[in-house]
């Protein structure tokens, strides 16, 4: 097996987005705090590509799936690793044929593709390190289903270790983000846990919980806006931060992580 780069899971040449749906209004949301404006989604969106590309990356532009609300947040539907992509069976039933949908994509940019088929598991619960890969225990993901991309991912050296989503919380990725190889951002709650005993912490400030899902994609981290403390804590680590509007799609429980697939196939 080739050497791994390190930096697999925040340098990144590609990525898959998709564009929002106009059924997004029926999206799922643990708390009903109104429809999001679809407009003011789709330049929030658009902004979000146009920060993914100046990276230099290709991105993978998807059109909108009407019969699947949810469809925008495509990182519930596939784990991508430099060895290949294995697509998900996610923990809601609305969502499981988005899976379905995303399998032809990844099929044409990867020439490994597996499938998760027992229990069920999104790619919301799964963080990658590089030096393993955690996934959280949730509503939306089973031990079956992360005993199945444990044995999927095996052969390519991954190793899993299984954590705990807290509780109330949708994804385990809703509370953290990878910054580095050894840095992870975190809310305390998560963090209380000590599931990241030997990583660097950086916390994020009270209040700002909503901060936790970023994306280090590149040299960029890409945050949501409106949450200061958090965003001159992760400046002054020494990380170039991108501010991105995410009022609609937090409507839905997404955020940064949520929007896309981003991945190096060999």
């Amino acid at each position: 097996m080739p050497a791994r780069d390190p930096a697999f899971p925040y340098r990144f040449t590609h990525a898959i987005t998709r564009a929002p749906a106009t059924s997004i209004i029926r999206g799922l949301r643990a708390v009903d705090t109104g429809n999001p404006d679809l407009a003011t989604l789709r330049a929030h969106h658009d902004a979000y590509i146009a920060t993914l590309r100046e990276t230099g990356a290709t991105v993978v532009e998807l059109g909108p799936l009407e019969d699947f609300p949810d469809s925008v947040f495509v990182e519930d539907t596939a784990l991508c690793l430099p060895e290949g992509a294995v697509v998900m069976r996610p923990g809601a039933p609305s969502r499981l044929g988005e899976a379905a949908e995303m399998a032809p994509h990844l099929k044409a940019l990867y020439t490994e593709v597996r499938t998760v088929d027992e229990g069920h598991i999104e790619g919301g619960d799964i963080l990658v390190t590089g030096r393993e890969i955690l996934v959280g225990r949730s509503a939306r993901t089973d031990a079956t289903g992360i005993a199945s991309l444990a044995r999927l991912v095996a052969d390519w050296g991954h190793r899993l270790r299984e954590v705990h989503t807290p509780p109330g919380v949708l994804h385990f990725k809703t509370d953290c983000s990878l910054l580095d190889a050894e840095t992870i951002l975190s809310t305390d709650r998560l963090a209380g846990s000590g599931c990241f005993a030997g990583y660097r912490v950086i916390p994020v400030a009270e209040g700002e919980e909503a901060a936790a899902n970023t994306i280090r994609f590149n040299d960029l981290v890409l945050m949501p806006e409106g949450f200061p403390h958090t965003r001159d804590a992760i400046l002054t680590a020494g990380y170039t931060v991108r501010e991105i509007g995410n009022s609609e799609c937090a409507k839905l429980d997404g955020g940064m992580s949520c929007l896309s697939l981003r991945f190096s196939p060999r």
